[in-house]
């Protein structure tokens, strides 16, 4: 029988508005805070993207999407983003799990 605990997705995700000049940190801010408002979501930004976890695929799917859609009303007319999904599901994971299994 599986644990009652829920299962949980992690996912990495970086987004970039194209044509907007070389700082783009306006339009990353509006898609973090989208992020942010999110419910289910926690989220840890580092230097290159953003690594979310969820308790499934459709929260981090939303989070995305209103992420995208924010950078879009700031003005942007282009928007490309990378989405990169670890949905495992034998087992609850966090995102300090998966540093701890590598002693991290």
């Amino acid at each position: 029988m599986q644990s009652e605990k829920r299962l949980k997705v992690i996912a990495e995700f970086s987004i970039h508005p194209i044509g907007e000049g070389t700082s783009v940190s306006r339009f990353v801010k509006v898609a973090l805070d989208a992020i942010a408002a999110s419910k289910g979501i926690r989220m840890e930004t580092n230097p290159m993207s953003t690594v979310l976890e969820a308790d499934d695929l459709d929260s981090i799917l939303k989070a995305v999407s209103a992420a995208h859609e924010a950078v879009f009303r700031l003005g942007a007319k282009r928007v490309d983003f990378i989405l990169r999904v670890d949905d495992r599901r034998d087992k609850p994971r966090t995102m300090e799990d998966k540093l701890k299994s590598i002693g991290g």
